[in-house]
């Protein structure tokens, strides 16, 4: 692990690997080899893929490929929030009709309870409290749109979502300057490297092969390619996520956004008491370039938003390290929101990658003639997706194989999805700096001036960006 100036464990992959350490070192492949389904990614997905697959047909021979170990990527750096968010919803209603994406909703909405059942039957012990997700309002603008966006989540049938004033919200979490809010109760906090270890081990008792330490440089139609040798089986599954411009032919797939967090000393049970968070809610907000935090199992808090947001060429880092401009910015937002904890030491501090589509959706999809598939695009929200994403491969790879036929969830609008691709650079590098320094922009504006309307600016960004 590297440190900064300022005492900051920076890098070192994340946090969470600190707290739990790192996992037991699995082989690289041995060389050439067969399988009936291949697996390219051993985060979120590629381990829920496998579970799912194996529990349904346990004959079936899964390999894992994993070019470092399982969750160095995303899914042993993120947030932790398991919740019910799923990117490009809003765009598979106007393909498709309002009512499938209200079944993607609720798929879900389910999806959290599966991956907390899941957890408790397998003997998982991933530090999960299902406290659900707050989303604060601190300007009037923000408080326009969350109002908004509350009514809109009802549209898509989450009867159990609540609105707050700023009372309300007071006597959840003690946010300086929050004037509203809104929850569901359908997220849970996490530890995210004890879920991926747990899964892992899972999936490796059910007799799934893993074989870590084995980049694949190329896949192509029953062919996953490694400087090991080359696995080959009927269906080959890319479960790479942010990685995947790294694969042959997938440069401008999908975009590696930065994500970065910190996490605080533990509190004292004063401060606790002085801004409450009693639910353990995972904790968002509504500005343009928003945050995500949780109260930690062992009392921190662990806050993250996007730092530097992409790296010219879709080039990934290695260990996590994070800019101080970047650890600058997070202790703003804690100190902003908690102005009592503004004494409070960060202790840790790290980056990862998330992919992202051209059309910000996330997507699932199996190719029935070549026997490659593939789900991602979570945008940031795939520590729940994720778990939905392996059981519709499963579903599809049965389907394929005449082992099942159409279920729910392969009838679902994110299955089959096509996207086009990202442009060459530099136009990426520009436009995505671009697009997130006007989103900055637009929040400061915000607060800077109390209006209702939301910033000019971050509809700009937005028809940018390509979510609108």
């Amino acid at each position: 692990m590297n440190s900064s100036a300022n005492g900051v464990v920076n890098g070192g992959i994340s946090y969470w690997y600190a707290d739990d350490g790192l996992p037991a070192v699995r082989e690289p492949l041995p060389g050439d080899a067969s399988a009936d389904v291949v697996i390219v990614g051993g985060g979120y997905t590629g381990l829920w893929t496998a579970y799912y697959l194996k529990k349904a047909a346990p004959y079936l021979r899964i390999t894992v490929l994993e070019q470092k170990f399982c969750g160095y990527g995303a899914s042993g750096r993120n947030g932790g929030w398991l919740y019910n968010g799923i990117a490009g919803r809003d765009r598979y209603a106007a393909l498709h009709g309002h009512e499938p994406a209200v079944r993607l909703q609720q798929a879900m909405n389910d999806t959290v309870a599966e991956v907390i059942t899941v957890a408790e039957t397998e003997g998982i012990d991933a530090g999960i409290h299902k406290g659900g997700v707050l989303e604060v309002a601190t300007t009037p603008a923000q408080l326009a749109r969350l109002k908004a966006f509350h009514q809109h989540e009802l549209s898509y049938g989450e009867k159990d979502r609540e609105l707050y004033g700023a009372r309300e919200t007071a006597e959840r979490i003690r946010i300086a300057d929050a004037v509203g809010s809104t929850w569901t109760p359908h997220g849970a906090r996490l530890h995210p490297v004890k879920l991926v270890k747990g899964l892992a081990a899972t999936v490796e008792a059910l007799g799934v092969v893993i074989h870590e330490s084995t980049p694949v440089t190329e896949i192509r139609p029953k062919h996953a390619v490694t400087p090991y040798g080359t696995v080959r089986a009927p269906y080959i599954l890319r479960c790479t996520e942010g990685f995947t411009a790294s694969l042959k032919g997938q440069k401008r797939t999908w975009l590696p956004m930065n994500s970065s967090m910190i996490a605080t000393e533990p509190l004292t049970e004063e401060q606790w008491s002085a801004i409450g968070w009693n639910g353990r809610e995972t904790l968002g907000d509504m500005a343009h370039a928003y945050m995500y935090a949780q109260r930690t199992a062992d009392g921190r808090i662990a806050l993250g938003g996007r730092g530097v947001p992409y790296r010219f060429g879709s080039r990934t880092d290695n260990d996590g390290r994070t800019q101080e401009a970047t650890l600058d910015a997070l202790r703003e937002i804690l100190t902003r929101f908690f102005p009592s904890l503004a004494g409070l030491r960060v202790e840790y501090a790290w980056s990862g990658v998330l992919g992202v589509p051209r059309d910000w959706c996330a997507t699932v999809t199996l190719d029935r003639s070549t026997g490659l598939g593939w789900a991602g695009g979570y945008v940031g929200s795939g520590v729940a997706t994720t778990n939905l994403a392996g059981r519709a491969l499963r579903d599809l790879v049965q389907q394929d194989s005449g082992q099942g036929g159409r279920t729910e969830l392969t009838d679902l609008p994110w299955v089959n999805h096509k996207v086009r691709k990202w442009e060459p650079e530099p136009f990426r590098w520009l436009g995505v700096h671009g697009m997130y320094a006007t989103y900055r922009t637009a929040d400061q504006r915000e607060r800077l001036r109390p209006r209702t309307e939301t910033s000019r600016l971050a509809k700009v960004a937005d028809r940018v960006a390509g979510r609108h």
